[in-house]
């Protein structure tokens, strides 16, 4: 399992709001195209985090970054990002490009089961 983390800033009172725009997203073919396995929205003090896991093996080969980077350009992952945009701000705007700027870098892992 590979797992990624988003930090971005978001109003609590648009919990609501964002979590139904995920629920209609993965109800598409989305989360399998992209290889996503689970998704988890949190939020704490004006902060939002994203964390989604994929199996590993879609991640680790360079066929899986592919099919994570090639669903950026779908429709769907366009529609999702523009309706994400009235809630979820950057967490540094002066550096932000692309959701590659607000994840979160793993320093320490242990796995429950090995």
């Amino acid at each position: 399992m590979h797992s990624t983390l988003i930090v971005a800033r978001m109003a609590p009172e648009n919990a609501d709001d964002v979590a139904k725009i995920f629920t209609e997203f993965d109800q598409t073919e989305m989360p399998g195209l992209m290889g996503t396995r689970r998704r988890e929205l949190f939020a704490y003090r004006g902060l939002y985090f994203h964390l989604q896991d994929f199996d590993a093996a879609d991640t680790d080969s360079e066929g899986g970054r592919e099919r994570i980077e090639g669903a950026k350009s779908h429709p769907l992952f366009v529609d999702v990002s523009a309706k994400l945009k009235q809630f979820i701000e950057a967490y540094d705007p002066r550096t932000w490009r692309s959701p590659a700027d607000a994840m979160a870098t793993r320093f320490y892992h242990w796995p429950e089961n090995g």
